[in-house]
């Protein structure tokens, strides 16, 4: 597929890349260690993308990731993605993973039943550490039940979870589970 552009782009935890179509965000790059890694990581995902000047959309896509690594509030919901190469299921647990809100979290589990594939909650961490629409789709919003996973997608670089919520403001950065509602911790017994 040729017609593909890439640039990259100064944020608050490092130099991102991105990359487009003429249909919208094809990747974003979070900082690897070097930019040179960060580049490419990028261009191996995207080896027909060449460096050019963002178009409008994705100019509004970058000031949007730079903002919300900056740690503000920022509605990347209307950023055109362009996922004629991204599995059916693995869209729609991007598409649910766009609506949690910022601060919050899920659960594979919780994905997975939301989208009516309960039992699913395998195929939902699949589709999570393969998402190549960093920030974008914010699958660091997504979690292992019962632990803390601090992995991230490839796309994430050097940027884990813990990091990404942390920025957000998500506090503890724990996740109230299911499992959590389900089966409270009984309170401390009183010493006598």
């Amino acid at each position: 597929m040729s017609g593909r552009g890439y640039t990259v782009f100064d944020t608050g935890i490092g130099r991102c890349g991105i990359a487009w179509s003429h249909l919208g965000v094809v990747g974003v790059q979070l900082p690897e260690a070097r930019e040179i890694e960060t580049r490419g990581r990028l261009l191996r995902q995207f080896p027909d993308a060449r460096e050019l000047r963002p178009p409008l959309n994705v100019e509004t896509a970058i000031e949007g990731i730079v903002a919300a690594l900056r740690g503000q509030a920022t509605d990347l919901s209307d950023v055109t993605l362009d996922t004629r190469e991204i599995p059916a299921f693995n869209l729609r647990v991007y598409q649910f993973a766009r609506t949690i809100p910022r601060g919050e979290t899920r659960t594979y589990g919780e994905v997975a039943a939301k989208l009516g594939a309960s039992g699913a909650a395998h195929s939902v961490a699949q589709a999570i550490s393969r998402n190549p629409f960093m920030i974008i789709v914010p699958c660091h919003r997504v979690l292992e039940a019962g632990s803390y996973a601090d992995k991230i997608s490839p796309n994430g670089g050097a940027i884990s979870k813990r990091r990404l919520l942390s920025i957000e403001g998500a506090g503890g950065m724990t996740s109230k589970t299911l499992f959590d509602v389900l089966l409270p911790v009984a309170p401390p017994r009183p010493q006598v």
